[in-house]
Parts: C-alpha cells; structure tokens; sequence
C-alpha cells in the first residue's frame, strides 16, 4: 500500500504509531528498536500490512495485469493505484472529509517532524509541497506521482504512463481493491500487539 492507506489503517488511537508507519519504508531491519515504542509499533504495523498485502491474491492479481509492461516497478504502481481507489471509496470507510482528513495529517507532520528520520522529512516536505495525499484522487495527479517516482528510476520504469493502464481496466483494478481493502482492514483490526510482530 502506499502513503495514504497506511497513514489511514494506523487508526487514530495514537500519533506517533501513524508517523512509524507512515516512514516504515525507510527504517530498515532492527533500526526500528532505535524510536520510541509507539513508533516502533508504527514501523511493524507498515511491515505487517506490506506482508499481507504481497502475499494478498486479489493484490497479486492487480499487480499481474502490470507486469507484461512494468516488470517488477507494477507492485509499486499497484500500490498507487490502490491509494487511488481509497481516495474514490474513501465514504465508504471513514466519516470524515478527505480533505480535512490530509489537512489533519500533514499538521501532525509539521508538529512532530522531529519524530521522523531525516530521509522522511524530506520526503514529507516534498509530500505537502506538491500535496501528494491530494492528488491520488485525479488522474492527472497520479500522473505526476508516477511521473515523479520514474524520474528516481531515470525513467526506466516507465512508471509515467501507467495511467493508461488505470484508465484501460479501472473497473478490474477497481473489483480487486474493495474486497482487499476491507479483509485488509480486518486484518490490522485483530492485531492488538505489534510490539510482537518483527518481521
């Protein structure tokens, strides 16, 4: 998944839990043991949904439909694309405003930015610069994202025009994310103590 469903699944029992994973990615092996202990719960959560999630078949099925034109970038593009579906079913799983829900986090980010590591900082600078939770919501923002993303990979991924994949079988990619996302969340629901789950 991609920063707007593990900022969304960390729930809103506690903030420093939702900044570990939102930075999971960049915290590598028993680097986690170096943050405090809600953080560190935060990190582990991000590595247990990005287990479920690879291993998901509805997940793998979706990433599938990408790899003849991506190779091994369509898990990435897959998660995009996922971030893009909670964006457009986000009603249909919390009730507060979109909008005011990424305003919330992105001043979370602003008054605890010391909590992350200096690679997610600029990350998350460049993140409420350019408004990325936003722009999962349009075509033309997940455009510039996977634009963005195939810069770093100088262009060999061809991640920029993975759009028209999107918009060729939305209805597919679409069928596949719903009943993931919700046994995903059923998922992170029962776990009561990610302290235990190193991976």
């Amino acid at each position: 998944m991609n920063f707007l469903a593990h900022i969304f699944l960390s729930g809103e029992g506690d903030d420093l839990l939702k900044l570990g994973n939102f930075m999971g990615d960049t915290v590598r092996g028993k680097q986690y043991l170096n943050y405090p202990k809600e953080v560190q719960r935060g990190i582990l959560l991000h590595r247990q949904i990005d287990t479920f999630t690879d291993a998901h078949p509805l997940f793998r099925q979706s990433k599938k439909r990408l790899v003849p034109f991506y190779g091994h970038y369509a898990g990435v593009i897959t998660d995009v694309f996922y971030d893009y579906f909670l964006t457009k079913h986000w009603k249909n799983f919390s009730t507060e405003d979109l909008d005011g829900y990424i305003e919330r986090f992105y001043t979370l980010i602003q008054e605890k930015k010391e909590v992350l590591n200096p690679q997610m900082q600029s990350i998350a600078s460049y993140m409420m610069r350019d408004n990325w939770l936003k722009a999962y919501q349009s075509y033309s923002g997940l455009a510039q994202i996977l634009y963005q993303m195939d810069r770093r990979t100088d262009f060999r991924s061809q991640m920029q025009y993975a759009v028209t994949s999107l918009q060729a079988e939305e209805s597919l990619f679409e069928k596949e994310f719903l009943p993931f996302f919700t046994q995903l969340q059923e998922f992170v629901n029962k776990k009561s103590n990610y302290q235990s789950l190193e991976t």
